[in-house]
């Protein structure tokens, strides 16, 4: 296994037809004997929809739905906040009980007015709800077993097409997205800035933006794409606004671990910009024998290009803009994230949004200077400072530019 391993994440860029970690991952006992072979299910949509990115711009979207759950217990299985608090088998086994009720349609049926795919409109009315809808689906064969694992998207279970979509109960819209979802004037940047600001879950957003129910000219949205431009389009609107607030007084250090992935969040006294450093310990999940980092960044002019950290790189900076706007101030955001062994799954990027949310929620240490906090930073750290010291491009800049306020 080579570090193009960590680079893909099971992607196929190495160009054989099956990962073989998504295979070995796809093996765990639990995830087989979820659906039994039936042509319909009955149960509640926690809600949750995906759509496919295979074969773009044609595309197999619709709902997900775990047989047999009924109820606010279908919540748990596509919520983070509550996936949180399992294990990593606990969470696979969780999401794999999720049948994905697919349909075969072109990214721009979500976009016309008159004759739309009717199975389409009953997925767009699952993903209107924020709580849990009772769905039976009628399937044209069995849903095959094949598991889906990867760096940005949450494990998924069988998939199979639908003849027939059934909502059975009346998913319950907040008023904020029953307005949004008919305002096609309003940008889908805009619908996504106003949604968030609303109170709207991250994830609840994307199932909006994924089956194409925001913007101006409507498009059905892969899954993979709109779970990162949301962090993406969120995590600038909360940039122009933290802007204008004081910087913070002093280097302040949080630190805090979720499934293996542990994280280390300095904000320093400065205007705005972020930096993550990812060090991939060996034999954590896409890793192999030896250690890997990375790290990419962006000054207060903002990021060019996508992130060649990929999804997670956008979900780290939401989650500490969140803190910095809820404490009304800016500050320069360096962020290591250390992924270990511990981390033997991939389960998408909500793990890194969580993970420093929870970091984030912690109390703090503050330290006079960046050496200090770096010091102990460097301490908690398996990764010597010596492997991912040179990738942090902004906190040399920091270090050594003499800015305007030395000379007040």
């Amino acid at each position: 296994m080579s570090h193009r391993c960590i680079k893909c994440k099971g992607k196929g860029l190495c160009g054989r037809p099956l990962c073989p970690i998504v295979e070995k991952i796809s093996d765990i006992e639990s995830i087989s004997s979820v659906f039994k072979d039936n042509k319909s299910i009955f149960g509640a949509s926690p809600p949750a929809v995906f759509v496919g990115r295979y074969g773009y711009p044609d595309v197999q979207a619709g709902p997900m739905i775990p047989p047999e759950i009924r109820g606010v217990d279908a919540i748990s299985f596509d919520d983070p906040r509550q996936l949180c608090d399992l294990d990593i088998r606990n969470v696979i086994a969780s999401r794999t009980r999720l049948i994905r009720a697919n349909t075969c349609l072109n990214v721009t049926d979500a976009g016309k007015s008159v004759h739309k795919n009717p199975l389409l409109l009953k997925s767009q009315e699952i993903a209107l709800s924020k709580n849990p809808v009772d769905t039976e689906a009628w399937f044209s064969r069995s849903p095959s077993r094949d598991m889906h694992f990867d760096d940005v998207l949450t494990p998924m279970g069988p998939s199979g097409i639908i003849e027939k979509l059934d909502v059975v109960d009346n998913p319950s819209v907040p008023r904020k997205v029953d307005y949004l979802a008919y305002d096609t004037d309003a940008s889908a940047e805009d619908a996504v800035s106003e949604l968030y600001s609303g109170n709207i879950p991250v994830h609840h957003i994307t199932h909006l933006l994924s089956i194409g129910l925001l913007g101006k000219q409507r498009r059905l949205v892969p899954t993979r794409w709109s779970i990162t431009a949301v962090d993406d389009m969120a995590g600038k609107k909360l940039i122009e606004k933290i802007r204008d607030y004081p910087q913070i007084s002093d280097f302040t250090l949080f630190s805090g671990e979720l499934f293996g992935n542990y994280f280390e969040v300095l904000l320093i006294p400065r205007t705005y910009s972020f930096e993550l450093i990812e060090a991939w310990m060996p034999r954590a999940v896409w890793s192999g024998d030896e250690i890997w980092v990375g790290s990419d960044h962006e000054t207060v002019s903002g990021k060019k290009g996508y992130s060649t950290l990929a999804g997670g790189y956008y979900s780290a900076r939401l989650a500490a803009l969140e803190y910095l706007f809820s404490i009304h101030r800016q500050a320069s955001i360096f962020i290591v994230r250390e992924i270990r062994p511990q981390y033997w799954a991939p389960l998408g990027v909500w793990v890194v949004r969580e993970g420093v949310r929870r970091a984030l929620n912690r109390d703090p240490e503050h330290f006079s200077s960046i050496e200090e906090a770096l010091k102990c930073m460097s301490m908690r750290l398996e990764t010597h400072e010596s492997r991912w010291r040179p990738e942090a491009k902004l906190l040399d800049e920091i270090k050594c530019q003499r800015t305007l306020d030395h000379f007040i």
